[in-house]
């Protein structure tokens, strides 16, 4: 304390008040502090930041190296200046209470800030190293991180509100108590998507990277990010949607996980084929289908059963449609088989099925049900296209047509009623 009034006596010689030298003599100390204050800030950030780079340089871990970029040794340079005008404080304001008080109050307050501040940098910290680890890149950890630090956030006001006020602590987390309706009401979406958060990451419903299909909300595309009250998906045409992350456990999506991680993208699509097209097959038509390769010698091996069966049960072949017969839907569905089969970006370890589906107005679905190795979506598109290129061009070789709509002008048109 015999600092407190270093220019208090220099000042009285100079022929000033003994009031107005006090006054003086604390804005001349306050000057001084803030002078002291401003060249051990300079020099302290400019040592702790320059260590801070030299160790992450040296060291192997990346914690230390997102610390940097956080800026957390930055705010850490914050806390020599401010013990150091904590300390002197008492002395600038020995002779104004009222003054050293309220000046102490504001400087608490701006500590618990500069707490957060730091707290807040090595949690962003803690965010981006585990984003790094390949069991943690996919959680939601932003989640987690925003929820400590809206419970930083709570705690810090409370107490910044105690120390300007001097109310205990304690009241108001009482009067907070008393207030939770209200509390529910703000932060209802907060705490909707905090619990949403635990039931995705404990289900392993949704992570970061994830295919996902969200027909309500127009999402289709990858997740990109997930926090406390969000999911963000960038979709394929390169749009952001963003999501409720309560909606997840709220309503239905699509995860293509399973099939990214599965050996195979699944085919599944039709041809219509006209019904009328449909028809027995003579022994000539037979022998002209045995120059398709990959069925000649299914053919010749069927044709001697359905010969044998027919003359052992007396058929009267005159009409085809006595005894057992081959179909040119029928040939046609083996020949399809056969092609995916011998398909070789096909996978032949999965399911591979070529079948007919309920008869429609429009004609008989004949389907091909298979799964293509590449997974990949533009891939996926050129194999498929591929397959019903062929599929489609070699219909008229087993006398079947495809099913379109007629062009005759029975159908409604665009034009305006005149």
């Amino acid at each position: 304390m015999r600092y407190a009034h270093f220019f208090y006596d220099y000042l009285i010689e100079l022929g000033i008040s003994a009031g107005t030298a006090r006054y003086l003599n604390m804005v001349i100390l306050l000057g001084l502090l803030l002078f002291i204050n401003l060249v051990i800030h300079i020099v302290s950030k400019k040592i702790i930041i320059s260590l801070s780079h030299k160790f992450s340089e040296k060291s192997k871990t990346k914690f230390d190296d997102l610390l940097v970029a956080n800026n957390a040794p930055g705010k850490v340079a914050h806390i020599i200046p401010l013990l150091l005008t904590i300390e002197f404080v008492p002395i600038i304001f020995t002779d104004f209470q009222y003054g050293e008080n309220l000046t102490l109050k504001i400087l608490y307050v701006f500590a618990l800030i500069l707490i957060l501040w730091i707290l807040e940098s090595v949690f962003n910290t803690m965010k981006d190293y585990l984003k790094t680890r390949p069991r943690y890149k996919d959680k939601p950890i932003d989640s987690y991180i925003q929820v400590f630090m809206i419970f930083a956030w709570i705690i810090v006001i409370l107490s910044a509100l105690a120390i300007l006020t001097g109310i205990p602590f304690v009241r108001y987390i009482s009067t907070l108590g008393a207030a939770s309706a209200i509390v529910l009401l703000i932060f209802k979406d907060t705490i909707l998507g905090f619990v949403a958060s635990i039931q995705v990451s404990i289900n392993d419903m949704i992570r970061i990277g994830d295919w996902v299909t969200f027909q309500k909300y127009g999402a289709d595309g990858d997740v990109i990010e997930i926090n406390l009250t969000t999911v963000k998906v960038q979709n394929f045409d390169k749009t952001i949607t963003t999501i409720p992350t309560y909606a997840l456990i709220s309503d239905s999506f699509k995860n293509w996980r399973g099939m990214t991680n599965s050996n195979g993208r699944r085919i599944k699509r039709a041809v219509l084929i006209k019904q009328n097209s449909i028809k027995h097959l003579t022994n000539e038509d037979v022998e002209k289908l045995k120059e398709i390769e990959i069925i000649s010698d299914y053919l010749t091996t069927r044709q001697k059963e359905i010969e044998t069966y027919n003359t052992s049960k007396n058929a009267n072949k005159n009409l085809l449609i006595n005894g057992r017969n081959l179909t040119n839907i029928g040939i046609f569905r083996k020949y399809v088989y056969t092609y995916i089969s011998n398909y070789p970006a096909i996978n032949k370890d999965m399911q591979i099925m070529v079948r007919q589906l309920d008869p429609t107005p429009q004609g008989m679905p004949l389907e091909i049900y298979a799964f293509s190795k590449d997974k990949v979506w533009e891939n996926y598109e050129y194999i498929m296209a591929d397959i019903f290129d062929h599929v489609i061009s070699s219909l008229h070789y087993f006398d079947l047509e495809l099913f379109e709509l007629p062009n005759n002008g029975s159908f409604p048109t665009n034009q305006p009623e005149q």
